[in-house]
Order: C-alpha cells, then structure tokens, then sequence
C-alpha cells in the first residue's frame, strides 16, 4: 500500500468558520473528498472573518483532530510568528505546502518567506484573486505586492493551480509566462442530487436570493439597482456577512429609491445547513459578482432546481442554452434589467422549464468525477 501524501496547508480560516465564503469551503470540499487518501494538517486562524474573538472552547496552538481526520492548528494572534511556522514547517517531511490564497500575512507571506531557496514543493491556489474583477480594487497596492514576492523569490520554484483556463491565464500574467500551473477545477461540496423543491411562479411575482458577502466583490449594489425598473412584488433577500458599512450604507440608499412594491432585505450569514433552504424559497439566485473561481452558492443553486442569473466572470458559462439561467456581461447591465423583466412575468408552466435545466446541469456537475481524481493528482508526488 502507498504512503498517503502528507499536506501542510495554510489558510486563514477554516471549519467550523466559515463567513470568508469561498475559500474556505474550497478547502473543506478537498478535505471531505479526498480525507481517506491525503492527510491533511492545516494550519488556520482561531476566529471566524470579521470576529474579534476566538471561540473559548476552541483548542489553541496545538493540533487538533477534525471529523474527517484532518489535523488542524488553529493558532491564536500571540503565537503566528515565523518561529512557530518554521517549527510547523520542519515537523515532518512533506510531500507538499499548500498555500491557499495570495495576500494573507500568515497564510502566504510568512510560509512562502521561510521556504525561499528550499526544494520544498509548494503550490498556490490563488481562489480568484488574480481575476480582473478583484484585480480592479486596490490596483496599485496587488501590483506592488506581486513585484515583491518576486523580486525577493518567494514564488520561485512556486507551483500554482487555477480551477479554469482564465485563471490560468491570470496568473501567468500577473506572476509570469514560465511558472508551472495546475489546471484543476475546484470541488463542490458534497451534496445529494434530489428532486428540486416546487415553488409557485405567478406573473408579476419574484423571489431572489442572494448567499454571500455584502460587499463589491460580489457585486451587491449592482444587483439591487438593477431592479428599479421593476413594478410588481418583488423581493431580494440578501444571506451574507457586512463588513464594509459604507458599501453597505450605498446599498441601503439604493434600496430607499426602490419601488414601495420592490422589497430588499438583509438575514446576515447563515450557516451552510441552511443555504438550499433559502435558495430553495427563490424563483432564481441574482448573484453578478465581479469574479469567481468557482461559485459554491452557484452549484447549491442549480442541485437544488434554481436558475441563476450571474456575469459572465465565473466559470459557469452558456446556462441559458442548458435553461439553467443567464450569465451576463457587467459592462451590459440592460441586460440583467431584461432578463429580471422576463422572469418578473413568468408563469409557474415556464419557470418549471428553468428549474428543470438547472437541476439537470447540478446533477450533470456531481456525477462527473474526473475533479476529484485530478485533485488527488495534485496532491501525489
């Protein structure tokens, strides 16, 4: 029997913190998938994102064993020095460094700075930072930073995974022509594929759903704006952390100028159990994001019968053909307003059409197995 591959990976959060999305739950999917042919130690933080404190009861600076037998390190402020990694580092031989994404102190900075110059292998899973979207906020401040990690080698000898062709493209950009990149899709959680839930479509009635951060990275204020047009019962529910509250005041100012009629409202974040009962109570999910490398909300989505109306900067593409929903340009956005029309006055005969080419598409997405198998490559030495 071959030794299973040991991986020490870095991220700054993890179970049972799942509020930073889509990395996170990244991470997770790895873990539950491939648990019984990699071991996993993982080093993360001790809060959850946005918190200002640790769980009391959360174990603290020492390994601790998780449900699918993943080791965790959750370390606490006082102990995220470069002695305590180097100590992580050199516990045992690893087979690789997995690094997931780009602009963490402790969970890229730090690991990537204490392994220049060493024939440790390490791979960067750079979770859609490098994408055009997010390359558009903070431009300056990503530009310097990328310059530095390359001019003192810290990406030298770097290996780096991009879930589609255009995040592959990103990062030779960004990171150069030459580096070694892994085209490896990310992985879905694991769910079951059951019959979607019915839900009542009457013209003039429309339920949205929105699971994920309030911020504009995900594109919140333009997806509310999007629905002035619109005279009817109409409501937007939005399931995600505020972290940015002057984001957040522009959407509520949008939000006033709607019709009495157009009804927006903010849960906050739920916890994962919850989100295809959510999505479930929806005629669609409006999510126009500026960039995803995956979309995990996205998959919930479609398994669970729901269209999507997303932009076209995510890797789920050509849904309207599959009658699994629209993704749209950004720079177009008549044509979201177009498409909430058309929605707005579906009957219950023509949105069961939608419902049906969402599902078939999310069953299609969980039957393929080939993601897991080339996960599990990258993770073989």
């Amino acid at each position: 029997m071959s030794k299973r591959p040991q991986v020490l990976a870095f991220i700054d959060w993890y179970k049972p913190f799942f509020k930073a999305g889509g990395p996170v739950r990244s991470m997770v999917n790895l873990v539950d998938h491939l648990h019984d042919r990699v071991d996993f130690h993982i080093v993360t933080g001790d809060r959850d994102y946005t918190a200002r404190a640790s769980p009391e009861d959360l174990p603290k600076d020492r390994w601790v064993e998780q449900d699918k037998g993943e080791r965790v390190w959750y370390a606490s402020p006082a102990q995220r020095t470069l002695k305590q990694w180097r100590a992580l580092l050199k516990e045992r031989v690893w087979d690789l460094v997995y690094i997931n994404g780009l602009y963490s102190k402790w969970s890229t900075i730090a690991p990537l700075w204490l392994l220049r110059g060493s024939k440790q292998r390490r791979i960067v899973a750079v979770r859609g930072m490098l994408a055009r979207g997010p390359m558009k906020q903070s431009p300056g401040k990503k530009r310097a930073f990328l310059l530095a990690m390359k001019t003192t080698g810290c990406f030298k000898g770097v290996e780096f995974q991009a879930t589609n062709a255009e995040e592959a493209e990103d990062i030779m950009r960004w990171i150069g022509r030459d580096v070694k990149v892994h085209l490896v899709p990310n992985l879905g959680r694991k769910l079951e594929a059951k019959e979607p839930t019915a839900i009542d479509k009457r013209p003039g009635v429309l339920r949205l759903v929105s699971v994920g951060r309030i911020a504009p990275e995900k594109n919140t204020l333009f997806a509310i704006e999007r629905l002035r047009g619109l005279q009817g019962d109409i409501r937007f529910d939005l399931y995600g952390t505020v972290y940015d509250q002057a984001y957040w005041k522009l959407c509520e100012d949008a939000i006033a100028k709607l019709p009495p009629d157009t009804k927006v409202l903010w849960h906050d974040h739920i916890g994962e159990d919850r989100v295809r009962g959510v999505i479930e109570q929806a005629h669609a999910v409006f999510m126009p994001s500026v960039g995803e490398n995956f979309g995990h909300t996205m998959l919930e989505a479609l398994v669970a019968g729901r269209p999507l109306l997303i932009s076209d900067r995510t890797p789920w593409k050509g849904l309207e053909a599959r009658y699994a929903g629209w993704d749209l340009p950004l720079e177009e956005p008549k044509r979201f307003e177009e498409v909430l029309e058309r929605m707005h006055g579906m009957d219950g005969t023509a949105h069961a059409g939608w419902v049906e080419g969402a599902y078939a598409l999310g069953k299609r997405y969980l039957a393929d197995a080939s993601g897991v198998e080339r996960s599990l490559a990258l993770f073989t030495p």
